[in-house]
């Protein structure tokens, strides 16, 4: 009888993972926390390299249909002034995908749809996972299952990764990070781009993800601004006025804050019969966007290699090698760009901006080439 995979988390790595699982004709089951799958969080944008994945597993056109089409990459200063754009055409026309910004939860919706509820056991909530001949799983409510094959979905916090990893060092950048959903029509000429505003020692982020709805982001240095939702508004006086008016038109309850944070490179993602993927294994800070999208790509890369003849277990060990040098790669450039978005000194901001506008339009497509390209 085929052995079934456990897999811990049915956030979008997870319910990417146990699709791709799913098309090679293993049985999965999904472990998740949360009493429900429903559309609540913030928003996400898919970048190319994640609509190829979703592309090949037949999902492209539904996702496309359900969110909205992104051709440009914008950074600007506070007052939205252009320091820097990235034309997402040749890549539209090479890879035949769209950068596509969507509620998040839609989309999970979409994945738990095609992996079919029935594979999907909520209020599941891993406490404790044991190895012995077995893995034994043992979950908040008190229920255990035993498992031969596991793979560890369940984020930065990862309970599979502290339990059975050795390394477990989370990073913070003592910057915090506000998102938020808000019901209003843009302007024409922001429709089909992304526009992330850097200032002094915080910015902000925008993008429509459907017909009367913008997702955005905001990021500022802990130390000098007042964390509450309710003080956002101050936080960001010395930016643009179209900023201002999305702030001021999204509902406190819409507004989620947390830390910003990654996790330091770890040796080991797999042993044997049990996996990491996304953020349990490589999470990175949100500054390339790349976070889902590289949970996207694992899970891209374990299908290949399925497809290649290997076993599921086989597959881990490979899948580790090849993701390793792209994932952690995203991991330091996020960083160094986290870093540098949020510098202080005057001098040091007219600087960075300066660089921006001048930046060789060949070393922004490089970056591009590296994030794009599938293992």
């Amino acid at each position: 009888m085929q052995e079934t995979v456990s897999i811990i988390g049915a956030g979008i790595g997870g319910l990417t993972t146990a699709l791709v699982l799913k098309q090679h004709g293993i049985k999965v089951a999904i472990f998740e926390g949360a009493d429900s799958i429903k559309p609540v969080g913030a928003g996400i944008i898919l970048a190319n390299n994640a609509m190829q994945v979703f592309k090949n597993l037949g999902l492209q056109d539904r996702i496309e249909r359900a969110g909205n089409r992104i051709s440009y990459m914008k950074i600007t200063d506070a007052q939205l002034k252009n320091l820097s754009t990235i034309d997402l055409s040749e890549y539209e026309r090479k890879y035949s995908v769209h950068n596509t910004a969507i509620h998040r939860g839609i989309l999970q919706k979409i994945l738990a749809d095609e992996v079919g509820y029935e594979n999907i056991y909520l209020s599941k909530k891993l406490s404790k996972i044991e190895k012995t001949n077995l893995f034994k799983l043992t979950f908040e409510d008190g229920s255990t299952v035993e498992s031969k094959v596991v793979i560890g979905a369940d984020g930065i916090k990862s309970v599979v990764r502290r339990e059975l990893f050795q390394e477990n060092t989370i990073r913070d950048t003592e910057q915090i990070c506000w998102r938020g959903i808000c019901d209003m029509k843009l302007p024409t000429h922001y429709h089909n781009e992304l526009n992330e505003a850097w200032g002094r020692e915080k910015r902000f982020g925008f993008v429509k993800i459907s017909n009367k709805k913008v997702y955005w982001y905001a990021l500022a240095n802990k130390k000098n601004v007042d964390i509450p939702s309710e003080y956002l508004f101050k936080n960001f006086l010395e930016f643009h006025t179209d900023i201002q008016k999305i702030i001021s038109s999204t509902s406190k309850d819409q507004i989620i804050t947390g830390n910003v944070i990654d996790l330091k490179r770890i040796k080991t993602w797999q042993n044997e019969n049990i996996c990491l993927i996304g953020d349990a294994a490589h999470a990175t800070t949100p500054n390339l966007g790349q976070g889902a999208c590289q949970a996207i790509e694992d899970a891209y890369v374990l299908g290949k290699l399925l497809n290649e003849g290997f076993s599921i277990t086989n597959a881990f060990k490979a899948y580790e090698q090849l993701r390793r040098q792209k994932a952690h790669y995203i991991v330091n450039r996020s960083w160094i760009v986290g870093k540098i978005a949020h510098t202080k000194n005057p001098l040091a901001v007219w600087i960075r901006n300066f660089i921006m506008r001048n930046m060789p339009s060949l070393l922004q497509q490089n970056q591009m080439d590296k994030i794009f390209k599938l293992n």
